[in-house]
């Protein structure tokens, strides 16, 4: 009897994990990070998918298709506008 209340527990508890470790398709999880982005009300960056093996200096926030690819953020230079300030300071 003790055996097969481990072997029950023991499966309970397996089913449970593989739960939480989802394979997550990368486009799904590129576009739940994008969105969460936006609502904090980040702007001027970049989501790319990069293969796990190509990853260098980029700043990976996500991975996805069981590891095997990253998802990897970066963020955009901002254009300048001059101002009038700026202007004032180039005629000085």
């Amino acid at each position: 009897m003790k055996r097969v209340t481990c072997v029950l527990v023991a499966a309970a508890f397996l089913s449970c994990v593989t739960g939480f470790a989802q394979i997550k398709p990368c486009e799904e999880l590129k576009t739940e990070i994008d969105g969460k982005l936006k609502e904090k009300g980040v702007t001027n960056y970049t989501l790319e998918i990069v293969p796990a093996d190509q990853i260098k200096d980029q700043k990976v926030i996500g991975s996805c298709d069981g590891g095997k690819s990253k998802i990897t953020y970066s963020k955009e230079a901002k254009e300048v506008k001059e101002t009038k300030e700026t202007k004032d300071k180039e005629k000085k």
